[in-house]
């Protein structure tokens, strides 16, 4: 009984790590089989397919919401990791066959939503599931409609002599349904992978088991600021609004290039935010109980520095990383890249663990 409350009490100082590592690790087990699938399933089924799974899990969790767990803890922590696991390697299918940010964002907005609308923790968890229902069935809904009206896209047979169109449909006939060549395209893109891996590698060792942790510094005030919406706001809204903003603005800007040295040099610099979110006022503290940055605004800069260079440094070799293949290669290599990334967030969320420990 003894040990299963001091799991339990480990359990709800470090959910966040637990729920980082479930998410991480099928992440990257479904983006190996999302290359492996990329020339034998069109992009179509793979898409509905992610969404439809994530929908079903999505139900299932807000038809159980106001079912009384009390009595078996540990069960519904499983279960919970299991349905973690299973929306994350879905969505990242999904992503995997398109790049989107849009709904990170719309949960952060609704979490907030929640939190003022509801003092109940159930009619709140309610609320919330029940939109991420609704967003889902949209996702699907409108994807959908694409297919209803005839679109016509731009085709590289719009865009090269005949000949050479003759030549890339024989080599994409002959390549479909296979593995596409891994060697060629990692020759390309190890360094913009690598960049991915480490960008995503220190967020999610910050975001959300480090950050979310970080108390107001006026907690003991009562204030509904301090006591209900720091976190949050700070953490979670904040931390997506500066991501989405850095995505943003690689629409307009790209620079450094994909060849530049600067683009690394970045990328690494960003491992100085780790002892400054640890030096933030995070609780509870066990090995390292000095509180540098001892404010609220220092937080909410360092989260707004963290989610900005997310966006950005992340983007970018997302972006470069299928322009630098042959075109026939261009969507193995977006894969490729995801796969970078959900490895970054595998590994890191692992190192969350550690670090949450280590303070």
């Amino acid at each position: 009984m003894f040990l299963l409350l001091f799991f339990w009490s480990g359990v709800q100082d470090y959910f966040e790590s637990y729920i980082a590592i479930a998410s991480a690790i099928p992440s990257v087990l479904c983006l190996i089989l999302n290359y492996l699938l990329v020339n034998r399933f069109s992009s179509r089924v793979r898409i509905l397919f992610s969404l439809l799974v994530i929908l079903v899990v999505f139900v299932v969790t807000t038809a159980l919401v106001k079912v009384d767990m009390s009595g078996c803890r540990m069960q519904f922590f499983g279960g919970t990791l299991a349905s973690v696991a299973l929306v994350s390697g879905a969505s990242n299918i999904f992503s995997g066959s398109v790049f989107g940010i849009t709904t990170r964002l719309s949960f952060a907005l609704a979490s907030i939503v929640d939190l003022a609308a509801s003092s109940d923790v159930t009619d709140s968890a309610l609320v919330y599931f029940i939109t991420a229902d609704v967003f889902t069935l949209v996702c699907i809904v409108m994807y959908l409609l694409l297919f209803l009206k005839p679109i016509k896209f731009l085709s590289f047979s719009d865009t090269v002599p005949c000949s050479e169109s003759n030549s890339h449909s024989s080599r994409s006939e002959s390549t479909s349904g296979s593995v596409p060549p891994l060697k060629p395209i990692l020759k390309k893109t190890w360094v913009l992978g690598s960049c991915v891996f480490y960008v995503f590698f220190i967020s999610i060792m910050i975001f959300p088991a480090l950050s979310s942790g970080i108390q107001s510094m006026n907690k003991d005030s009562g204030s509904p600021w301090a006591t209900t919406y720091f976190v949050p706001l700070t953490s979670f809204l904040l931390y997506n609004v500066a991501d989405f903003c850095g995505r943003q603005v690689t629409a307009w800007l790209q620079v450094p290039g994909p060849t530049s040295r600067m683009l690394p040099l970045l990328v690494v610099s960003r491992s100085a935010l780790v002892p400054l979110f640890m030096f933030c006022n995070y609780q509870p503290r066990y090995h390292l109980h000095s509180v540098f940055f001892a404010h609220d605004l220092f937080p909410v800069v360092f989260v707004c520095l963290l989610g900005i260079s997310n966006g950005y440094l992340g983007t970018l070799p997302m972006i470069y990383g299928p322009k630098v293949v042959p075109r026939e290669l261009a969507e193995p290599a977006g894969v490729v890249m995801s796969f970078f990334l959900t490895l970054g967030l595998a590994v890191g969320s692992a190192f969350s663990v550690a670090l949450v420990h280590s303070i």
